[in-house]
């Protein structure tokens, strides 16, 4: 055995292996027994026994209740420790960054919203990072010195080459070449940064549509349309962190665009972002097209047109689910994946009447047959995957008792 500090197989690395098997159970089932954590994990009630007191004594489980109520003599119930841990993660766009801080369980404890209007404010990024990570901590009753780690998920990628954002132009203030040592000297904690679309298919993964798959795609579409790759279970990032910048795609039925990191769009972009979707509902003779940012103007359509049943609306599903599926041919078509998430709130609104026929269209226009799902992680999603993120290596740092 081995994957633990110390020599493998000796008693102090077989004793951390059954401490984490433990607590990642606690974890997955809530408050257990020591005779169920025994019965999960093989041991003997002495040894279980020993395990829990071990555990408790380190602060990373609590004794908590009884199973007074149920058949048979009651027992000691436990569960991980709350406090023994916590993470934070921000989701940042033009308009405002949400941050948020979990506790080691994954419960959300304290969330905060900073406006940052765009080019109109004059607040240093790091400064923006720092004060809505304040507010997160502030709001769950901590310090910043009790968060372990902090994942910050934007649109675009660094690029690990020179350490600057990629793929967002349209996030102000986020492409200085020290922006990274800046962060890092200004929080006290180690921090990631990952991209949104990324994030939303972690989040799929650990607790959503993708839980069990190793290979998927998720296309994510709000204000700009992206995708997010897990190949084997792992997030293909690409050379430069920009692997499923779909949106820049050449795809039939849209104009090439050239430049396309200037133009800060491409042809998929323009033929089924969501700043598509009500031009092609007015080309079709919708006439009452909702007024405001081009991700809510979609989602409203497109709940709209799933849920009604004249001619005008029915056509409009079908023909976006064209332009959908032409997207998402050369993908599967490249990477074969099992399965395909369909996120964000310009394609989940559509429900499973867009679901089908972008299923439909897809088994038309490619050779490889992925099912099709709509993404179960709704609120917050960015912001849930950067928990999720951070949450996994707070855990592996906070459960290691090998130490």
């Amino acid at each position: 055995m081995a994957g633990f500090a110390g020599t493998p197989g000796t008693p102090r690395v077989l004793r951390a292996m059954n401490d984490r098997a433990a607590l990642d159970l606690l974890l997955e089932h809530g408050p257990l027994s020591r005779t169920r954590i025994g019965k999960l994990t093989g041991l003997s009630k002495p040894t279980a026994s020993q395990l829990l007191a071990r555990l408790e004594a380190a602060g990373l489980v609590l004794a908590t209740g009884t199973t007074e109520g149920r058949p048979g003599p009651s027992a000691q119930l436990y569960e991980v420790n709350p406090a023994a841990g916590h993470a934070a993660g921000l989701d940042v766009t033009p308009q405002r960054i949400l941050a948020a801080v979990a506790d080691i369980t994954g419960r959300t404890i304290g969330r905060f919203e900073l406006p940052t209007p765009g080019r109109r404010t004059g607040t240093p990024v790091v400064q923006q990072v720092t004060d809505a990570l304040d507010g997160a901590v502030k709001a769950a009753g901590l310090a910043r010195d009790d968060v372990h780690r902090l994942v910050i998920g934007t649109p675009g990628a660094f690029d690990p080459t020179t350490g600057r954002l990629r793929y967002a132009s349209h996030l102000p203030g986020w492409h200085s070449p020290t922006l990274l040592d800046e962060l890092a000297a200004a929080l006290p904690m180690p921090f990631e940064y990952e991209n949104d679309v990324n994030l939303v298919a972690l989040a799929e993964q650990r607790l959503g549509a993708a839980r069990g798959h190793t290979d998927f795609v998720l296309l994510w579409n709000e204000e700009g349309l992206g995708a997010a790759l897990v190949l084997g279970g792992r997030l293909h990032r690409g050379w430069t962190g920009g692997a499923g910048e779909v949106g820049f795609l050449p795809v039939p039925g849209a104009p090439l665009v050239r430049q396309v990191t200037r133009a800060n769009s491409g042809g998929y972009q323009e033929l089924a972002g969501s700043q598509a979707v009500p031009r092609l509902a007015r080309e079709l003779g919708i006439d009452d097209i909702p007024q405001g940012p081009y991700a809510e103007a979609a989602a409203q359509l497109l709940a709209r047109a799933a849920q009604s049943g004249d001619d005008a609306h029915r056509a409009f599903l079908r023909t976006y689910a064209t332009r959908l599926a032409t997207g998402l041919a050369s993908l599967v078509s490249v990477l074969d994946p099992e399965l395909v998430v369909l996120g964000g709130a310009a394609l989940t609104s559509g429900g499973e009447p867009l679901r089908a026929l972008v299923q439909a269209e897809l088994e038309e226009l490619a050779a490889s047959r992925p099912r099709l799902v709509v993404g179960d992680v709704r609120e917050h999603p960015v912001l849930r995957g950067a928990l999720e993120s951070a949450l996994t290596t707070t855990r592996d740092e906070v459960f290691d008792t090998s130490r």
